[in-house]
């Protein structure tokens, strides 16, 4: 072949596959039929692959004829508030799915994708029916900042040190705990659980909480080394909660004081927040301390039985 000829055809190839065979005015159809629409993009990039761990900002909408419908935007709904959803990618799980679409973007690409409604809502999220403001045929359409992306290895090694630091963190709690009772002469046994209940002042009532009893108190909660992270006293006013939907130690706690009374709680983190903590201020495997007043209690609501199927 000519070197003529060899051009002919490297101009029919690349007119093949840059020609934009979507129906969707700005978009790409690729060959698996997801549409695509690129607003930034590393094209030399490493592209994400099943099994990497992929943090992206995402909007989902339903596609109509004059403005799009917005069913979720991660910016209003991520746990943390940034926006970011962190996930692991997984396998496609239809022909054209937005996973499909996640592997054609690098870190920091951004882009918008037409998937089929349908698809998206029986197959991937596995639902048995579509949601009553989608109909047979809809698109959506997913709007995606890949804002990182971690690959198998890294994830493995990430969760190595983690777990490491997790084991160091919980062999630590003892240790502390114990300098802590030492430094400040407290020798009151724990109960069988492990919580250290100290009674600092009686109350006049003979009567105690019972675990579904919703309470009023006051109190004060701070670390060992003398933090402190919450107190009523603070905000100048009582809570009141039902004592079976708080950390176990103060469920325990608290049925054991009564009315008026007050008292010092050490309560250890596996009956705490454990290995994952509580927030910012409460770290893994901390042991908490309460000053806690009982204001008052009373009998909860009733709970409700679960409906028959």
């Amino acid at each position: 072949m000519n070197k003529i000829s060899m051009l002919l055809s490297s101009a029919i190839v690349v007119g093949l596959f840059s020609c934009n065979n979507s129906e969707f005015d700005g978009f790409t159809k690729a060959e698996n039929g997801l549409h695509y629409k690129f607003f930034t993009q590393d094209k030399e990039g490493v592209k994400a692959v099943e099994g990497d761990g992929i943090s992206f900002k995402v909007i989902y909408a339903l596609k109509r004829a004059t403005t799009d419908s917005v069913l979720f935007d991660s910016q209003l709904n991520s746990q943390d508030g940034s926006g970011v959803i962190r996930n692991i990618l997984p396998k496609s799980s239809f022909v054209g799915s937005l996973e499909e679409g996640f592997t054609m973007m690098a870190k920091n690409d951004s882009a918008a994708f037409i998937i089929s409604a349908d698809s998206f809502f029986l197959k991937t999220n596995k639902l048995e029916a579509l949601p009553p403001f989608a109909k047979p045929g809809d698109k959506l359409v997913v709007t995606v900042k890949l804002v990182d992306i971690k690959t198998k290895k890294e994830l493995e090694e990430n969760q190595k040190k983690q777990e490491e630091e997790i084991a160091r963190m919980s062999e630590a709690e003892k240790p502390k705990l114990d300098q802590y009772l030492t430094a400040n002469n407290i020798k009151t046994a724990p109960t069988a659980s492990g919580l250290i209940f100290i009674e600092t002042k009686k109350g006049k009532g003979k009567e105690h909480p019972t675990s579904t009893d919703e309470v009023t108190v006051h109190y004060t909660g701070t670390l060992l080394d003398g933090t402190k992270f919450d107190s009523s006293i603070d905000r100048g006013e009582p809570t009141t909660f039902p004592l079976n939907q708080v950390i176990p130690g103060w469920t325990e706690a608290i049925q054991l004081m009564t009315k008026g009374s007050k008292a010092k709680l050490i309560i250890p983190s596996n009956l705490a927040y454990g290995a994952n903590g509580g927030g910012p201020k409460i770290a893994p495997f901390s042991t908490l301390l309460f000053e806690v007043e009982l204001l008052d209690f009373k009998a909860g609501a009733p709970q409700q039985m679960p409906a028959q199927q």
